[in-house]
């Protein structure tokens, strides 16, 4: 059939091929996530009025609007004028490289204005209204056809595209990097309150004498080496966390008058937690404190761990200013070096006269009876711990270096992972295969930090390979401080739950959601917790 004359005088309208639109449409995308978090950041910054009535205006603002689902609602005006905004910029550096400095400034003038409106909006807490948006969206959409009618090439449009995705990705990886080194920093921070708190015990073990006196006559109680009572040990530096394993781990038990607590501080803490633990009541438990600068069989020609931590480059690693950026932050936490996190090796050698123990972190609460643990058959094997294989990310391969053939030629990579932090030890069989001199023998091994780069789960695995006998999920629920998403369910079946992760839950960026399990074992009636924590 033939065309009409007047068919032929139509414009034809050029279809950008479908790549093109997906590109188009990820460019768009992320310019709105700046924009977004540009507005997030602009209203972080708005000071709090002073007038309470401008409070409650402000408040209902922030109910009434939110200018995300706004824009990114399809029927929304705020969602034009940020695509046409998106476009614009788009147009702008491509003017700009085409020397048309005039239409430049022209589409630049009219983002200015679209980014105006968008925040009187968020401001004001209403939805831009079609009188608000039609004129700036009619003269931007005007200079948008005026650009592309200056017959901007497709080729020259992409790549400048491209270039912006690409700049717009770089800035998104820096600032992740950014959040995560604060992050870090953070978690890695000592909360005032408890510095405060420590400060006070302290003072109260120097001037209080009888508590000294007590301490003293406690180190030779027949219950500290009584294997038919139920010991748990913790090493830690933290009073108001141990506090809280003990104090959870006790609530929960059956017969807690049976449950013996021992716990190694550093020479800081020493007094605090002396100070902490026999001033207050856990119910007839006994708990022994000691001092880990009073062990001196843990020196440099026995523990490689010591020896490293006088080493000048291992110092230089962990705690030098001009570090290598390259290096996950996480990676370089002096606790990771700490000798109160490596002390787990050493259980046998602290506790000669005992047979089995509990190990708990003190990041952990207790909410169930512990005492059936020591009962458990662990089929000869050492440790008694929950995997953690659920997922392929918790394998030897992820923490090994499965390249160095010392690794490979003796380790499964698929091997299952599991968790310290709520560990039984048979100490008789610990003894007899030697973990201490394993540990001693990987940790030398991997003195160059060629091996394993962090902490003590990966020499762990290596220590207790063909040694751990796998628990039920449910005795170790791990995850609470970085996971926001874990089942109540599995929470509430849990024995022992764990913050594992930078939010611990004496922290500031604890999450919300499970903080009240670690709070409920705090006792805010006490005098200087009042005085250090909730002030």
């Amino acid at each position: 059939m033939r065309r009409r004359a007047a068919d032929y005088r139509r414009p034809v309208r050029r279809r950008f091929p479908h790549w093109i639109c997906v590109l188009l449409g990820l460019f768009v995308a992320a310019v709105l996530v700046l924009f977004i978090v540009h507005h997030n950041q602009h209203e972080d910054r708005v000071e709090h009025p002073v007038h309470e009535e401008d409070s409650r205006t402000e408040q209902v603002v922030h109910e009434n609007l939110n200018l995300t689902e706004q824009i990114v609602s399809a029927t929304s005006y705020s969602r034009q004028l940020a695509e046409q905004m998106a476009l614009g910029k788009a147009y702008v550096v491509i003017a700009k490289e085409h020397n048309n400095l005039h239409l430049a400034w022209e589409l630049s003038s009219k983002i200015r204005s679209c980014q105006l409106l968008l925040s009187k909006a968020a401001m004001r807490g209403q939805p831009i209204t079609l009188e608000e948006a039609e004129p700036i969206i009619s003269s931007l959409s005007s200079l948008i056809y005026k650009a592309q009618d200056a017959h901007y090439d497709i080729a020259t449009t992409i790549v400048t595209m491209k270039s912006h995705i690409q700049a717009l990705e770089e800035r998104a990886n820096a600032a992740t990097v950014q959040s995560t080194v604060f992050g870090q920093l953070v978690a890695e921070a000592f909360p005032k309150s408890l510095h405060c708190l420590i400060v006070k015990l302290s003072a109260d073990w120097l001037k209080r004498r009888p508590l000294q006196d007590l301490a003293d006559e406690q180190r030779n109680s027949p219950r500290l080496v009584d294997n038919n009572l139920y010991h748990f040990c913790i090493f830690s530096d933290n009073v108001l966390a141990t506090s809280v394993v003990v104090n959870s781990t006790i609530s929960n038990a059956d017969h807690p008058t049976q449950i013996v607590f021992h716990i190694v501080t550093n020479g800081i803490s020493y007094g605090a937690m002396q100070a902490w633990f026999l001033g207050n009541d856990f119910k007839g438990s006994t708990i022994e404190v000691q001092n880990i600068e009073e062990f001196s069989w843990l020196n440099a020609s026995y523990s490689p761990i010591v020896k490293q931590l006088l080493d000048i480059d291992s110092l230089a690693y962990y705690f030098g200013e001009n570090q290598d950026l390259k290096v996950e932050p996480k990676m370089r936490n002096p606790k990771y070096v700490s000798l109160l996190n490596h002390l787990r090796f050493y259980i046998p050698e602290i506790y000669p006269q005992l047979e089995k123990i509990v190990f708990l972190d003190d990041d952990v609460v207790v909410q169930k009876d512990l005492t059936p643990l020591f009962s458990l058959d662990l089929h000869g094997n050492v440790n008694g711990a929950v995997e953690t294989c659920l997922e392929a990310f918790h394998r030897y391969y992820k923490y090994l270096n499965f390249s160095n053939p010392i690794i490979s030629s003796k380790f499964d990579p698929q091997a299952c992972g599991w968790a310290f932090g709520m560990n039984v030890f048979d100490l008789i069989a610990w003894r007899k295969a030697n973990v201490t001199g394993r540990y001693h023998y990987w940790q030398e091994q991997n003195a160059d930090r060629t091996l394993w780069k962090m902490g003590t789960l990966p020499v762990g695995l290596l220590a207790f390979y063909g040694l751990t006998e796998p628990l039920d999920r449910r005795w170790h629920v791990l995850g609470l401080g970085y996971d926001l998403n874990i089942d109540n369910r599995l929470i509430e079946s849990a024995a022992v739950v764990h913050f594992n992760g930078n939010m611990k839950p004496w922290l500031k960026l604890a999450i919300g959601r499970y903080k009240p399990l670690w709070e409920r074992y705090i006792n805010l009636s006490h005098p200087y917790l009042r005085d250090c924590v909730t002030s």
